[in-house]
């Protein structure tokens, strides 16, 4: 497991997306300069290794994996800033170990998943780019993603890529492990998912925010409402001009992370 540890104070734990790592993290990370900043590549993810166990790739596992690195770090308590998967991860952890947690921030996740992005996930997972370099990879997610995260400049699309992708002489690869796919594939046809409400619940003792991007098909108003009303603490916003997932970086996303964690917005 890769992990980075950067910086002092009150410690935050950084868990990425279903697919991503921990550079997704890299545009926040300069509005936590009084924190402790841990930023986790999950299981089979970024530079971290690729378990043999595909069934290993489930969010209790992760959630785990999550609080043996608290432990291997000897932190009594953390903050959480989970973005989508990792956000699914941090409600786990409440629900199993509160007293760990600070605060907890959720990024473009909630308890009812989004049916259309969620199959829109599972139409790419596990596939390989048809691109030759990054820099091409680059253009096509500013191309793909217009719509939903429209006006963001060609470099921050540029760090996108290069988060998502590595360069080899075939073109770009995936940096995930594609066993990712068979793990979901099986555990879709495994039934319903459990019942999500009584994870975000267990969030209520705990100081939480919930970031949504407005063109999200994850994270839908409604959800979020109704997140609001089972949690009268939680701090929100909707973050314009954003999809799945906000960078973290907007204002509105700066807001919520420094009322709930503290930091520079």
């Amino acid at each position: 497991m890769h992990f980075f540890d950067e910086g002092a104070g009150p410690p935050v734990l950084c868990l990425a997306g279903l697919t991503r790592n921990a550079d997704d993290f890299a545009h926040v990370l300069p509005h936590l300069g009084e924190h402790r900043v841990i930023r986790l590549d999950a299981r089979g993810r970024g530079r971290s290794e690729r378990p043999a166990d595909f069934t290993t790739y489930n969010v209790l596992r992760e959630g785990h994996d999550a609080m043996e690195l608290i432990d291997h770090l000897g932190l009594d308590r953390v903050a959480i800033i989970g973005t989508s998967r990792g956000g699914l991860v941090a409600m786990t952890l409440a629900a199993s170990h509160r007293e760990r947690l600070s605060a907890v921030v959720l990024n473009d996740i909630g308890p009812i998943v989004g049916v259309a992005g969620l199959a829109r996930i599972m139409g790419y997972v596990g596939r390989e780019p048809d691109l030759p370099d990054l820099a091409a990879g680059a253009r096509a997610l500013a191309e793909a993603e217009a719509r939903s995260f429209p006006d963001v400049p060609p470099d921050r699309w540029a760090a996108e890529a290069a988060a998502r992708w590595e360069e080899t002489p075939e073109g770009l690869r995936n940096r995930y492990d594609p066993a990712l796919h068979t793990a979901l594939m099986q555990q879709s046809a495994a039934g319903a998912l459990p019942d999500l409400w009584m994870f975000f619940e267990a969030l209520r003792e705990v100081p939480t925010g919930a970031i949504r991007g407005a063109n999200s098909d994850i994270l839908s108003a409604e959800t979020l409402e109704e997140m609001q009303r089972r949690h009268p603490g939680l701090v929100s916003a909707t973050v314009p001009d954003r999809g799945h997932v906000p960078f973290l970086d907007e204002p509105a996303s700066l807001g919520v992370i420094s009322r709930v964690i503290g930091g520079s917005a």
